[in-house]
């Protein structure tokens, strides 16, 4: 049979969850090539049964004895104080040969690039990677591999291998969270939980109603609106492998270890077959699907995104039942094949035992990397006054590797008649023989005296092996931390900060509106010093009429790019043509990771020089580190995290920064829409609402140029009654998001943050209901 040669099959690596040891232990047994797991810190499943730092050594060593790899997971947002721990929490996981660790914060990515050089670093799935942009700065940074946003289609994934020569780590089975990963903040301003800290509460999973105004759209049984099926790539596991991706990663550490074994039996299997037979002999038993489903059906499976970009079929719709009845006989099976079983590695021996001479014992292991190879050596026997050792008592004895982890195979023997050989010194001979080869094997898989060493000798800074140097950022902003404070004819304005013309060190006030009546509120404000409209707001056509509009005024004027920059809105962005180049933006508004590298080429294909970029909250920088990469990505500008709390922004340091101090926040942007999962499309932008069981009501934008949804806070923002504790951090500028609000509300929500951020009163609160965000409390 015609085997594929395009398919990079021996590459193809099946990477499976352990949110225990005893996952760790199934996964191994069961055929994955690596697993990852988190230590008791800074993953991003903190309610999973983590182990302590023994229990995890002892997985990395039980892994690495089969030759499978163990990836960290140190993929949460980590303020200052916690990244001060990161060092001393990473070093014994380091020496003991990690094979990578899975990162979101930039400021982590920064400090385990410097202290352990040898540590290969994953971009987690949590950064929202979308593109080759954002997968080059991440390379930059020191990644060598990308786990892309799920929703990706596989051209964009290929795109991605083909523009960066990066790995690619791409999910291939289990649960699909409905916001794109990282960019989720429902958990966290609903219940304190924040996703990007591990600890989501899953509001996603919850049931909803979702209406117009006037009419309820969703179905009577429809109610699980937010609730993805669980991804299967079984069917279409030839085109993932074909397309070039390194790693296939299946989902589930909050899972249980039968989970992890199942998963991995069936994906082993396939995988395997796709090896032997290549495309034209791959075929899916639909057995093996009823088993996966047996393991856990949350309402049905989807292949995902790599072929739609979003549809009802990917949606649960009703809730899940209480009650499954349980696959004993699935159960039995992985328990007695993999959850409980021992694994053992096959040894072959050579012992050399005579007279006089001291004993040896030669031991080998067979390996995908090659011959491992070990020798130990004992005392030398002496002639037995009465019957010496027999052979068969001899060989018995150095075959006897009970809970070793190892096998003996063959054992050759070398052994002179008539010695005296104590049982202890045979057991002694052994026992070292098999623990130098477990040395060498991991030493093979781990590096381990190199890594000992680039702790030892360079007490942890970068020197040379992981790729180009890290340059040192000191988390100011370049050119100084307001290098971009209003400046020219505005500045020049005698009224002063109070009228919002900005002079000097006051503070700006920064409004961003996303319809033409909020631009119209905050043009005809006093207090308001900048305004950027949201790309999609208007026809490109158009950017320049509203641009000078807002400079007509004595404004600055900024363009807000997409949360999510992915195909669509590059298309959208190529279709404007020269109005992106030639509208004269003073700064462009930057949300994704994906957007500096496009605007760059463009500005640079158009021959003009590329404005400024001014960082939204949505590219996280909760500690000081990040802020510094930030920096040697090109912000000019930084948002502080809405996360944070106000003791926690003092300790941050707000200097230089703007902070939200007003309007809705968005808590999900998805590429699932809730208009066509229950109306239908028809590419018309609507302000929908989404009703939880409290009631609470929340609006829900469809932003048709970039095919996204938008899910906002119930209540909007105010920070207007804490503005006496805020002013002392001394941020460089104020911002209020402008999303739903008509002209009227939009005008009462700048005139009560103008007051009480830039004037010192204390004016009534611009909302009927509203939230103080984590202001006070902060997220776990």
């Amino acid at each position: 049979m015609k085997k594929d040669t395009d398919m990079r099959q021996e590459t193809a690596e099946l990477l499976a969850p352990a949110g225990s040891f005893e996952s760790l232990r199934a996964a191994v047994n069961a055929g994955a090539d690596a697993v990852y797991i988190g230590g008791r810190k800074f993953g991003a499943r903190a309610y999973a049964d983590n182990p302590e730092e023994d229990l995890l050594l002892e997985g990395i060593r039980y892994a690495h004895r089969y030759g499978v790899k163990v990836h960290m997971t140190v993929n949460t947002l980590l303020k200052d104080r916690e990244l001060a721990e990161l060092y001393e929490y990473m070093k014994p996981y380091y020496e003991a040969g990690l094979d990578a660790a899975i990162v979101q914060d930039l400021g982590v990515f920064r400090e385990l690039r410097q202290r352990f050089p040898l540590l290969p670093l994953h971009a987690s799935t949590q950064l929202t990677v979308t593109g080759p942009e954002s997968a080059k700065l991440l390379k930059e940074a020191g990644a060598v591999r990308v786990v892309p946003a799920r929703e990706l289609s596989l051209e964009e994934v290929r795109r991605i291998i083909r523009e960066t020569g990066m790995e690619v780590e791409t999910f291939v089975h289990g649960a699909l969270c409905y916001s794109y990963s990282g960019q989720c903040l429902m958990s966290s301003l609903i219940g304190g939980r924040s996703g990007n800290r591990g600890r989501c509460a899953q509001p996603c999973r919850l049931p909803y109603t979702l209406s117009d105004g006037a009419r309820k759209l969703n179905r009577k049984n429809d109610v699980t609106l937010l609730s993805c099926r669980d991804l299967c790539g079984l069917d279409i596991l030839p085109e993932l492998v074909g397309a070039g991706i390194t790693s296939l990663k299946i989902e589930g550490r909050m899972k249980s270890p039968r989970y992890t074994a199942g998963v991995v039996h069936v994906y082993r299997k396939y995988l395997d077959l796709l090896r032997s037979e290549g495309r034209e002999g791959y075929r899916v038993d639909a057995a093996d699907r009823k088993l996966l489903l047996d393991l856990f059906d949350r309402g049905g499976q989807t292949d995902g995104y790599y072929f739609r970009h979003n549809g009802r079929n990917m949606i649960a719709m009703a809730e899940k039942p209480e009650f499954r009845e349980e696959n004993r006989e699935l159960s039995e099976m992985l328990d007695r094949r993999y959850v409980n079983a021992e694994r053992v590695l096959s040894v072959n021996g050579q012992a050399v035992i005579k007279n006089g001479t001291p004993m040896r014992l030669l031991v080998s292991a067979d390996t995908p990397e090659g011959t491992v190879r070990a020798e130990a050596s004992g005392a030398a026997p002496e002639q037995a006054r009465n019957a010496g050792a027999a052979e068969d008592d001899v060989r018995a004895r150095l075959m006897k590797t009970g809970g070793t982890g190892f096998r003996f195979a063959s054992l050759d023997m070398e052994l002179d008649p008539g010695l005296f050989l104590p049982v202890s010194a045979l057991n002694a001979l052994r026992r070292d023989a098999l623990a130098a080869l477990e040395a060498e094997l991991l030493e093979r898989t781990g590096n381990i005296s190199a890594r000992k060493a680039s702790v030892r000798e360079n007490g942890g800074e970068l020197a040379g092996g992981a790729g180009a140097s890290v340059p040192e950022i000191s988390g100011e902003l370049p050119g100084g931390v307001d290098a971009f404070a209003p400046e020219g004819p505005a500045a020049a304005e005698k009224d002063g900060p109070a009228s919002g013309k900005g002079s000097g060190n006051a503070p700006w006030l920064h409004v961003t509106v996303e319809t033409e009546e909020q631009l119209d509120a905050a043009v005809s404000s006093e207090y308001v010093t900048e305004i950027s409209f949201t790309a999609d707001m208007a026809e490109p056509e158009r950017w320049k009429a509203l641009a000078d509009r807002v400079r007509g005024a004595g404004r600055r004027v900024y363009l807000c790019m997409p949360q999510i920059f992915r195909a669509e809105a590059e298309r959208y962005f190529d279709a404007a043509g020269s109005a992106l180049t030639e509208t004269g933006f003073d700064a462009f508004v930057i949300r994704s990771l994906e957007e500096p590298g496009y605007l760059r080429r463009r500005f640079a294909e158009a021959g003009r020089p590329c404005p400024p970029f001014f960082f939204d909250f949505q590219v996280y920088s909760m500690n000081r580190k990040a802020a510094g990469m930030l920096g040697s990505f090109g912000a000019s500008r930084l948002t502080l995290p809405v996360e944070l709390n106000l003791k926690e922004l003092k300790a941050l340091g707000a200097g230089g920064r703007e902070l939200v101090a007003a309007g809705r926040l968005p808590m999900m942007v998805s590429a699932q829409c809730l208009k066509k999962n229950t109306i239908g499309c028809d590419r018309i932008p609507a302000v929908l609402t989404l009703s939880d069981r409290r009631g609470e009501e929340m609006p829900v934008k469809n932003h048709c140029a970039y095919c996204t949804n938008t899910i906002l806070n119930a209540a909007p923002l105010s920070l207007c009654g804490m503005a006496d504790g805020i002013r002392r951090l001394r941020p460089a500028g104020y911002r209020v998001l402008l999303t739903d609000e008509d002209r009227e509300a939009s005008f009462r929500a700048i005139r009560c943050t103008g007051e009480a951020f830039l004037r010192g009163g204390h004016p009534e609160e611009a909302y009927d209901r509203f939230t103080r965000g984590h202001m006070k409390r902060g997220v776990e």
